[in-house]
C-alpha cells in the first residue's frame, strides 16, 4: 500500500494498526522478506524452548 502512494498513517488505518506498532515492525523487521521474518520467529521460539529446558535441568540438578 505503501508503494502506492499511501501514507502510513492511511496504512495503519486500513489494517487497524497503531502507527506506533508499524514503526516497531518496522524497525524489527525492516527489510527482511516474509519467509526471513518467519523463520526469525520459528527460531526465537525454539530459543525460548531450549532456554526453558536447560533452566528446568538446571534446577533438577540443583536439587539432587
Amino acid at each position: 500500500m505503501i508503494t502506492q502512494g499511501k501514507t502510513v498513517a492511511d496504512v495503519c488505518r486500513a489494517i487497524e494498526v497503531p502507527q506506533l506498532t508499524y514503526h516497531r515492525w518496522k524497525q524489527q523487521y525492516g527489510g527482511m522478506q516474509a519467509e526471513e521474518a518467519k523463520r526469525l520467529n520459528q527460531l526465537e521460539k525454539e530459543n525460548a524452548r531450549l532456554k526453558k529446558l536447560l533452566a528446568e535441568a538446571e534446577l533438577e540438578k540443583a536439587m539432587l
